[in-house]
């Protein structure tokens, strides 16, 4: 899916180009008002994530332009004006949602796919599964029977790219490049500490007879589902 990013600080518009990238999507970042409209009319993004200050203009105008231009994607306002009236001027201008900047990624790409989904039609896509394992990305809580168990964002996030491919591993480098590079991440080490927290948290699932995150000797981590085998923990 496409998406176009409206930012001005360069270094915001950096991160979520990489970021947004590295989670699948295409994207377009135009700098003010007058390049959003224009990326706009030539790119027909999936959903807009939106500055409200911009150079030319305000993010507020372009929310409204576009919807009587007949953009019906979802739009994201992601901005520092935290009082409640811009909330409800945002939203009130059309917008699907308004994340206070300084933000987290993860939280933003949960937002962005639960209002795509919802687009399509597929709210209930916003799960999830790895055998009877349930992740809401949404809420961020894993279901296992009647076991509930709530992750922080980025363990969500981290649980959410192993569930993508069960019982295959998945390199630390390559988590380490999905979920950290683009935030300014500089050490491996960050991802043994956050599958340690994940297993922490799926313990009681783990000894349920559910999935539990394996360590494959020189090939990474790996969800693993009940009676698949797999490498030493």
């Amino acid at each position: 899916m496409n998406i176009l990013v409206v930012e001005d600080d360069g270094d915001i518009g950096a991160m979520l180009s990489r970021g947004l990238n590295a989670e699948g999507f295409d994207v377009e970042v135009a700098t003010s008002a007058e390049a959003a409209l224009d990326a706009a009319r030539a790119y027909n993004p999936c959903a807009v994530v939106l500055d409200i200050m911009l150079p030319d203009g305000s993010g507020i105008d372009v929310c409204r332009a576009l919807r009587s231009a007949g953009h019906s994607g979802p739009i994201l306002f992601l901005s520092a004006k935290d009082e409640v009236a811009d909330r409800a001027e945002g939203l009130g201008a059309g917008a699907d949602d308004y994340i206070v900047k300084p933000f987290e990624f993860a939280e933003l790409v949960a937002r962005l796919r639960a209002h795509l989904m919802h687009r399509l039609g597929g709210a209930k896509d916003t799960r999830l599964n790895a055998g009877r394992l349930v992740l809401d990305l949404v809420t961020r809580q894993v279901l296992f029977g009647e076991i509930h168990v709530r992750l922080t964002e980025r363990e969500a996030e981290l649980l959410a790219l192993l569930m993508a491919t069960p019982n295959r591993p998945v390199a630390r480098g390559d988590i380490f490049d999905r979920l950290w590079a683009s935030q300014g991440g500089n050490s491996l080490n960050v991802v043994d500490v956050y599958v340690g927290y994940l297993r922490t948290k799926l313990a009681e699932v783990s000894r349920a007879g559910g999935p539990q995150v394996a360590t494959v000797r020189g090939r990474g981590f790996m969800l693993e589902l009940a009676g698949a085998g797999g490498g030493p923990h």
